[in-house]
């Protein structure tokens, strides 16, 4: 039964995934005269490369302390204080994760760049800076910490700190003893899902760090579809291959000693109004922190998207209404008007959604009944697409799917495969902890009284997991409608996607292609925010790591 579960997903992730990320490897270190490793210590001993790698390993360790550093107070916040309008914040401080990078980029443009809020008010700039990129990362994975660490937290019976303290311990010493240990794979497990992320960052390092800055996945990105230099880029894809696998080895680890019994309660028991000066004033630090971190560069955004268009003062809907004609500023930049890349985006999203739902439900119905190594090796596969190369994977698509029985370079099912394969990890990471809480003894009466495995599982397992499957659903169709890495290789011109037009637009110069870039983001944006909104309506408690 498992096995037959495993099947789909399994030749989903082997034609799609390994198939085009081998052959690009391949085709970059194989020659007619076999493989050829010694191109590996060439390409990693030229001093570009060297500084790439550099690059790439400090800014996300920076990114990954500054992180933590902003965000574990929020996550106490969360966790230990009842305040009006806490779930409303909750989602508000979630919007950035599910954000495409191209719209935080756009946003953080706005506030930061050329033209942009601190150039206003002071002529400050710090687009092209690493001051720039850090932020953009902190704002990107505060709901990480804040979602990972604080959902812990919240559950953590706060009885144990209080019986140390009684027995003379002080507040500090009584947190360090009995409260962080407890918490310390929490924060593992989101320090190593930060790190990840920066790590393999793309979109904002493009967008914010200009020519100077360079990360893998963009060096990736550049020697592919600029240089064509595929055999640099293959040895680069296997170096960041060879780090997210040991990332995500360690974060396994992380997760299996936070699934081990903790004394655990209803988070409603452990929240309370803040007492005292101190309490308030960590509160107002952290609406005050989700003001100018959060809210602020969204709402620049959307402000700088009703600016006026072809010199106009003041505020309207030039912008907006441009985006519906081919011409005019956008004609050297698309074949269709702009405005259609929103069809196109949720088209394609929505298709991604149902392959991810069908892909990763069966890949977590396999891995519900914990196992050995094969399981754990496979869960780890599914993972695998949120940390590799997505600009290996588009490429890969053009060079491997463009012969029958797989030609599929010029249908449009591409873009959702790509879109897909990152949906998948959400899914799979939302409904398993659902499935996992199921009574077994339910399947066992279904199957006594006579039930198939397909009929149980849709008596018994359905009903209680519909929830999980529509916040899954959520997800998904939120980190396709925003996937850009793979996407803006196999988009045709006259079908972009929004992330893709947005880049676009934002690589053409002109106050008018600023402005459409603006008000494709904001749209984006707002498709976003609600469908987040929508999953905090109806996510439960046991509604998977995101």
């Amino acid at each position: 039964m498992r096995l037959g579960l495993m099947a789909v997903p399994v030749a989903f992730f082997a034609v799609f995934f390994a198939y085009p990320v081998t052959a690009i490897v391949g085709r970059g270190v194989k020659t007619e005269d076999g493989w050829q490793f010694g191109r590996i210590g060439e390409v990693l001993s030229r001093p570009d490369i060297l500084d790439v790698l550099w690059f790439t390993t400090w800014q996300a360790l920076a990114s990954t302390a500054l992180t933590l550093l902003i965000a574990l107070p929020g996550a106490y916040v969360f966790a230990r204080f009842a305040f009006p309008g806490k779930q409303v914040l909750r989602a508000v401080v979630t919007v950035p994760f599910v954000l495409p990078t191209v719209v935080v980029g756009t946003a953080f443009l706005a506030v930061l760049g050329r033209g942009g809020l601190l150039d206003e008010l002071g002529g400050v700039r710090l687009d092209t800076t690493v001051w720039a990129i850090l932020l953009a990362h902190v704002f990107f994975n505060y709901a990480v910490v804040v979602r990972t660490v604080g959902g812990l937290w919240s559950q953590l019976d706060p009885r144990q700190e209080e019986a140390a303290r009684v027995l003379g311990a002080g507040r500090f010493a009584a947190f360090r003893r009995v409260t962080l240990p407890a918490l310390a794979p929490a924060v593992a497990a989101a320090a190593l899902m930060v790190f990840l992320f920066t790590f393999t960052s793309f979109g904002v390092v493009q967008i914010l760090g200009g020519p100077a800055y360079s990360t893998l996945e963009v060096e990736v990105y550049r020697q592919t579809a600029q240089l064509l230099d595929l055999p640099t880029a293959a040895v680069l894809t296997l170096v960041q291959f060879t780090a997210v696998g040991a990332i995500l080895a360690v974060h396994a680890v992380t997760v299996r000693r936070r699934e081990r019994a903790l004394k655990l309660v209803d988070p409603a028991r452990t929240s309370r109004r803040p007492r005292g000066a101190g309490q308030w004033a960590l509160l107002g630090g952290v609406l005050l922190t989700a003001l100018l971190l959060i809210l602020l560069p969204l709402g620049v955004l959307v402000e700088r998207s009703f600016g006026g268009a072809g010199g106009a003062d003041g505020y309207g809907l030039g912008y907006y209404r441009a985006l519906r004609s081919a011409g005019s500023g956008a004609s050297s930049t698309f074949l269709v008007p702009p405005l259609e890349a929103v069809g196109n985006s949720l088209r394609y999203a929505l298709v991604a959604t149902l392959i991810a739902l069908v892909v990763g439900g069966l890949a977590a119905a396999a891995l519900t009944r914990r196992a050995g190594r094969l399981v754990r090796g496979f869960d780890a596969l599914l993972m695998l697409p949120l940390g590799v190369s997505a600009v290996t994977v588009g490429f890969g698509f053009l060079i491997t799917l463009d012969e029958p029985p797989l030609d599929l370079r010029t249908s449009w099912i591409l873009v959702p495969l790509a879109q897909a394969l990152v949906g998948v990890p959400f899914v799979v990471r939302t409904m398993l902890p659902v499935l996992r809480a199921v009574d077994e003894r339910l399947r066992e009466a279904a199957a006594v009284l006579g039930a198939s495995p397909l009929r149980a599982w849709r008596e018994v397992d359905l009903p209680l997991v519909r929830r999980a499957v529509l916040v899954a659903a959520g997800f998904a169709f939120a980190v396709s409608l925003g996937e850009f890495g793979a996407t803006v290789f196999i988009a045709r011109p006259d079908t972009p996607t929004l992330p893709v037009a947005v880049a676009r637009l934002l690589g053409r110069s002109g106050e008018l292609n600023y402005g459409q870039a603006m008000a494709l983001s904001t749209i984006l944006m707002l498709v976003c925010a609600v469908s987040l909104l929508l999953l905090e309506r109806i996510r439960t408690d046991r509604s998977g790591e995101f």
